[in-house]
C-alpha cells in the first residue's frame, strides 16, 4: 500500500509538472488603470527609451565640447633602423691640401644605424571665441534634448490613451451586442413556439432568425477586433504581445463633461505646448550659431609645449644608453585676414537661418491657436453628437419595446418589430462611434491646450 501511494504521488507530480510546462514561460498578467498603462509606456516604449538615451548622448556631447578647451596632451614614440644610411655628396678638395682638384665630390654617410625618439606634446586654448560661444550654448542644447524627451512622452501618453479608450469602447459594444442577442434570442424562441402552435407565419420566424444570425456574426467580428485592440494597446505601451492585460478603468470613470470656460480666456496656452518650446530652443541655438560665426572673425591664441628625448647608437643594445633631450614652449596667435569671403558668406547663411526660424516660431503660434480652436469645436460637436446618439438609442429601445407589445397583442406586424430591431442596432452602432469620437476629441483637446505633460 505504501509503495502504491508513492507511485501515485510521483505520477501526480509528473502530471502537474507537465501541465506547468504547457504554460508559456514569462507570460504575466497585468491589471492596469489608464495611468498605469501610461507609466508602463514611459519605461518600456522604444521611442521614449531612445529619447532618454538622447539626453545621455547630449550630456556626453557637452562634455566633449568642454573637453576641447582643456589641455590636450599627447605622447608619442618612434624607432628607426637604417638598413642603409643616407649619403651626402661633399666637396673634398677643401680637405685634400691641393691633392684633389677643386669641386671634387665624394659620398659621405651621416648618422647612426639606430634612432629612437620619445615626445610629449601639450596644447591649450588661451582664447577662442567660437569655443566660448559653444560653452554658452550648452544649456540650450541640453534643454532641446529634454524637451524632445518630453514631446516623446506626450506622444506616448496620447497613443496609449486612445488605444485604452478603444478597448473600453469595444467592451461597451460587446455588452450592447450581448443584450440585443439575449432579447432577440428570447423573441425568436417565443415566435418559433407561436409558429408551431399556428399563431404566426413561418416568415416571421425567418426574419428573426436572419437578424439573429447577422447580429451573431457582428459579435464575432467585434470579438476579433477586441483582441486586435488589446494587441494595439500593448504595442503602444511597449508591452510584449503575449502578456495578459486586464483593464481596471471603466467608461463611467471617464469624465467628458468639463467646464471649458477657461479655454476661451487663456491666450497664452501655446507656451505650454512642447512644440512651441522646442522651436524656442531651436531659435536660441540658431542665435548661438550666428555668434559662433562672428567669433571666427576674431583672433585665436593657443599655448603649446613639447619635450623630446632622442636616442642614437650604432648598436641596438646600447641604443638607450644615453639620450639627447630637447624641449620648448610657445604661443600661437592666429589672426584671420582674408578667406575669399567664405566666413562672411557662412555668417550670412546662419543669419538667414535664424530669421527663418523666428518666422517659423511666429507661424507656429498661429498654427497652435488654430489647432486649439479646431480641437475645442470638435470636442463640443462630439459631445452634442454623443448626447444625441444616446437619446436616439433610448428612443429606439422604447420603439422596439412598444412594437413587440403591439405584435404580441395582434395589433402590429412582424415587419414593424424587425424594423424597430434594425433601428436599435443602428442606434447602438452610432452611439459606439460617437462615444469613441468624443473620447478621442477629449484627448486631442487636452493635447492642444498643453494639458498633457
Amino acid at each position: 500500500m505504501k509503495t502504491y501511494l508513492i507511485i501515485l504521488s510521483l505520477l501526480c507530480l509528473m502530471h502537474l509538472d507537465g501541465k506547468a510546462q504547457l504554460v508559456p514561460p514569462g507570460n504575466q498578467t497585468y491589471s492596469f488603470t489608464l495611468q498605469d498603462c501610461i507609466n508602463y509606456a514611459y519605461e518600456h516604449q522604444d521611442t521614449v527609451i531612445n529619447a532618454a538615451l538622447d539626453i545621455k548622448s547630449t550630456e556626453y556631447r557637452i562634455k566633449e565640447i568642454i573637453g576641447s578647451g582643456l589641455p590636450q596632451v599627447n605622447a608619442g614614440a618612434t624607432f628607426q633602423d637604417y638598413l642603409k644610411l643616407p649619403s651626402t655628396l661633399v666637396d673634398i678638395s677643401a680637405f685634400s691640401n691641393g691633392q684633389v682638384p677643386p669641386g671634387t665630390l665624394a659620398p659621405f654617410k651621416f648618422g647612426v644605424k639606430y634612432q629612437s625618439n620619445l615626445t610629449l606634446d601639450v596644447n591649450q586654448i588661451v582664447f577662442d571665441g567660437s569655443f566660448l560661444v559653444g560653452l554658452q550654448a550648452r544649456n540650450t542644447y541640453r534643454e532641446l534634448s529634454q524637451r524632445n524627451y518630453k514631446r516623446t512622452r506626450i506622444s506616448a501618453n496620447v497613443n496609449v490613451t486612445k488605444a485604452y479608450y478603444q478597448v473600453l469602447v469595444s467592451d461597451e459594444q460587446m455588452k450592447l451586442l450581448d443584450a440585443n442577442l439575449a432579447q432577440l434570442k428570447q423573441q425568436l424562441d417565443q415566435t418559433t413556439a407561436q409558429n408551431k402552435q399556428g399563431f404566426v407565419e413561418k416568415i416571421d420566424v425567418d426574419r428573426l432568425a436572419y437578424q439573429y444570425n447577422a447580429l451573431q456574426t457582428q459579435r464575432e467580428n467585434v470579438v476579433r477586433l477586441l483582441v486586435l485592440n488589446y494587441q494595439l494597446l500593448k504595442f503602444q505601451m511597449g508591452m510584449p504581445i503575449g502578456e495578459n492585460l486586464i483593464l481596471k478603468d471603466k467608461l463611467a470613470d471617464v469624465k467628458l463633461e468639463e467646464n471649458t470656460a477657461d479655454l476661451n480666456t487663456d491666450s497664452t496656452f501655446y507656451k505650454n505646448r512642447v512644440e512651441y518650446n522646442l522651436f524656442e530652443s531651436q531659435v536660441a541655438l540658431n542665435g548661438f550659431d550666428v555668434k559662433r560665426r562672428k567669433a571666427l572673425f576674431l583672433p585665436s591664441l593657443n599655448a603649446f609645449g613639447n619635450a623630446t628625448s632622442s636616442y642614437q647608437n650604432n648598436t641596438f643594445s646600447g641604443l638607450y644608453g644615453n639620450y639627447f633631450p630637447a624641449s620648448y614652449v610657445g604661443l600661437r596667435l592666429t589672426v584671420p585676414i582674408f578667406s575669399g569671403g567664405q566666413r562672411l558668406a557662412q555668417l550670412r547663411q546662419t543669419q538667414i537661418t535664424l530669421q527663418k526660424s523666428q518666422n517659423d516660431l511666429y507661424r507656429l503660434k498661429d498654427a497652435l491657436n488654430l489647432q486649439a480652436s479646431r480641437a475645442r469645436i470638435v470636442f463640443f460637436n462630439g459631445l452634442q453628437t454623443l448626447n444625441s446618439q444616446r437619446r436616439n438609442q433610448e428612443l429606439a429601445r422604447e420603439v422596439l419595446r412598444v412594437s413587440k407589445i403591439k405584435y404580441q397583442q395582434g395589433v402590429g406586424s412582424s415587419i414593424e418589430v424587425t424594423q424597430a430591431q434594425t433601428a436599435l442596432e443602428d442606434a447602438d452602432n452610432k452611439y459606439i462611434q460617437g462615444l469613441y469620437d468624443a473620447l478621442v476629441s477629449k484627448v486631442e483637446l487636452d493635447r492642444a491646450y498643453g494639458r498633457i505633460q
